[in-house]
C-alpha cells in the first residue's frame, strides 16, 4: 500500500487538474448497498448533482470482500448490483469494487472525484486509518450528507427485534420451519403465542366496542334527561298559564253575576225583577183558572136544561 501511496503522490498534481467543460465530470461513489433503501438513493442523487454535467459511476464490493471486511450481507452480490442498476441516478455500475481506492483504480476508470459522506471509515484491511484518506489528501473528495433515521443496520435491527413475528408471517405464507431454521418445539410455541395474541386483540376490540356502546347509551340518557326536564318545565308552564286563564274567566263570570244582581235590586219602583216576574206569572195563572171554571159551569148548565 505504501507503493500505491507514493505513486498517488507523484500523480496527485495531474489528477487534481479540473476536468474540461466539454465532457461530463466522472464522479465515483462506492459502498455495499445491502437492502438498498432511500438513504442510498439520496446519497447517489447528491453525487449525481455534484456538477451540472455528471457521469456517475457506482462501485459495489462483491460478497468475498464484503464478508471479509464488514460481515455477512442479506442480499447477494448479484442482487446488490441489480438494485443499483435500477436507480435512476446511476449511469454505470462497477461490480467487484476494491475496498480501498488507489490511483490505479482512478486512472483505470478515468474518475475525477469520489463522493461519500465525510465520516471516517476505519480501514479493516489495515492499509490505512480511513478508506478515503487517499482521495481526501489529493483533493478529489466530494462530501455527501447521510440521511438520518435509515440505514441497512437499522433495518436489520427491526427484523431481529420482531423476529418471531416475521417467522410466523412466513410460516403462514407457506414456508417450512426447516427453510426458516426453526425447530419443531419453537414453531409450536410461536403458533400458540400468536393464537393467544390474536385472542387478546379480539378481547381488546370487543372491550372497545362495549365501551363505545356504554358511552353512547350514557350520552343518549343524558339527552333524554335534558329533554325530559324541558318537557316537564314546558308542561308546568302551560298548566300554570291555563290555570291563570281559567281563574281569570271564573272571576269575571262571578263579578258579572254580582253586577247583574245589584242592578236588579236598585230598580226605580223599588221592586226587583224576580218579584215582578212572580206577580205576573201568578196573575196569568189566576185568570186562566177563572176562565176555565166559567167555561166548565156553562157547559154543565146547558146539559141540565136539555135533560129537563
Amino acid at each position: 500500500m505504501a507503493t500505491a501511496s507514493s505513486t498517488t503522490h507523484n500523480n496527485s498534481t495531474s489528477a487534481a487538474d479540473p476536468p474540461t467543460s466539454d465532457r461530463p465530470v466522472r464522479v465515483y461513489a462506492d459502498g455495499i448497498y445491502d437492502l438498498f433503501h432511500f438513504g442510498h438513493a439520496r446519497s447517489l442523487e447528491q453525487a449525481k448533482k455534484s456538477f451540472p454535467n455528471t457521469y456517475l459511476l457506482v462501485g459495489c464490493c462483491d460478497d468475498e470482500v464484503t464478508h471479509k471486511f464488514k460481515g455477512k450481507t442479506v442480499m447477494t452480490e448479484s442482487e446488490r448490483y441489480e438494485s443499483l442498476r435500477h436507480c435512476k441516478w446511476v449511469d454505470e455500475v462497477i461490480p467487484g469494487a476494491p475496498w480501498v481506492i488507489n490511483q490505479e483504480f482512478l486512472d483505470k476508470h478515468k474518475i475525477d472525484y469520489v463522493a461519500h459522506d465525510s465520516l471516517p471509515y476505519a480501514d479493516a484491511s489495515g492499509a490505512g486509518k480511513d478508506v478515503y484518506e487517499f482521495v481526501k489528501a489529493i483533493g478529489r473528495f466530494k462530501e455527501t450528507k447521510r440521511t438520518e433515521g435509515i440505514s441497512t443496520s437499522d433495518i436489520i435491527m427491526r427484523i431481529v427485534k420482531d423476529y418471531n413475528q416475521y417467522v410466523m408471517r412466513n410460516l403462514d405464507r407457506g414456508y417450512t420451519r426447516k427453510e426458516l431454521g426453526v425447530s419443531y418445539v419453537k414453531e409450536k410455541r410461536l403458533r400458540v403465542n400468536m393464537r393467544l395474541k390474536k385472542l387478546q386483540e379480539k378481547v381488546k376490540e370487543h372491550q372497545e366496542k362495549v365501551g363505545e356502546k356504554i358511552q353512547t347509551v350514557a350520552m343518549h340518557r343524558n339527552e333524554w334527561v335534558e329533554n325530559a326536564d324541558r318537557w316537564v318545565a314546558g308542561f308546568l308552564e302551560m298548566f300554570e298559564e291555563g290555570c291563570h286563564k281559567m281563574g281569570t274567566a271564573i272571576r269575571d263570570r262571578i263579578q258579572e253575576r254580582l253586577r247583574g244582581q245589584r242592578s236588579r235590586e236598585f230598580l226605580p219602583n223599588g221592586n226587583n225583577d224576580e218579584d215582578d216576574d212572580e206577580y205576573y206569572y201568578d196573575d196569568d195563572d189566576y185568570y186562566e183558572d177563572e176562565d176555565d171554571e166559567e167555561y166548565y159551569d156553562h157547559e154543565e148548565d146547558s146539559a141540565e136544561k136539555e135533560k129537563k
